[in-house]
């Protein structure tokens, strides 16, 4: 149900190149998806980790690889989230982690757009994240220099073979197919 999306996302920098490390303290990664057809149940996934390089002057020199626990899936409810992590969905035992590789980095109409291959359920799909961001560049409590952005995605859960579900006597079905995927990324620069 839940897409681990990705671990990933997309950070800025101030001026060239400059190389980060996603800080899991301060991101997260969260879905949504239809239930029953009449609500939208929420989760997150509370470890995502990885690096990113980003160039805001030279886009194609950028490149983010994130990952994200799936075992730390948490929708707020212990019963949906040990279904989550059981081989009807997540089946954290076998696939611990969903990962994101950047292919291609581009702006359109003034947003940023993150192109790369989603690993869900040990299957890969290629997929576009949306770009809020990034955030200029500040120095953190610690001293570092720190960056952030929010990206978004949407995905198809049985693609990924994530296709456990049961019809409802009314046709529609208890889970969503799509599932909007949203990735909040704070990192800090190496």
């Amino acid at each position: 149900m839940v897409m681990r999306l990705i671990p990933l996302l997309l950070i800025a920098a101030a001026a060239h190149g400059a190389e980060y490390t996603i800080d899991s303290a301060h991101s997260s990664a969260g879905f949504a998806v239809r239930h029953m057809m009449v609500s939208t149940v929420r989760g997150a996934f509370s470890k995502v980790t990885g690096k990113i390089s980003y160039d805001p002057k030279n886009l194609a020199a950028s490149k983010v690889e994130a990952s994200i626990d799936t075992t730390t899936v948490d929708t707020r409810e212990a019963k949906r989230d040990a279904h989550l992590r059981s081989p009807d969905f997540f089946d954290t035992a076998k696939f611990p982690a969903m990962t994101f590789r950047s292919t291609k980095w581009s702006r359109e109409g003034g947003k940023l757009k993150i192109a790369g291959d989603l690993t869900i359920h040990g299957v890969t799909k290629a997929v576009v994240l949306d770009v809020d961001g990034p955030a200029p560049e500040v120095k953190g409590a610690s001293g570092a220099m720190t960056i952030g952005a929010t990206a978004s995605t949407k995905v198809s859960r049985k693609e990924y073979g994530l296709m456990w579900n049961k019809l409802l006597e009314t046709g529609g079905a208890v889970v969503g197919d799509e599932v909007l995927i949203t990735l909040d990324i704070e990192a800090t620069k190496n």
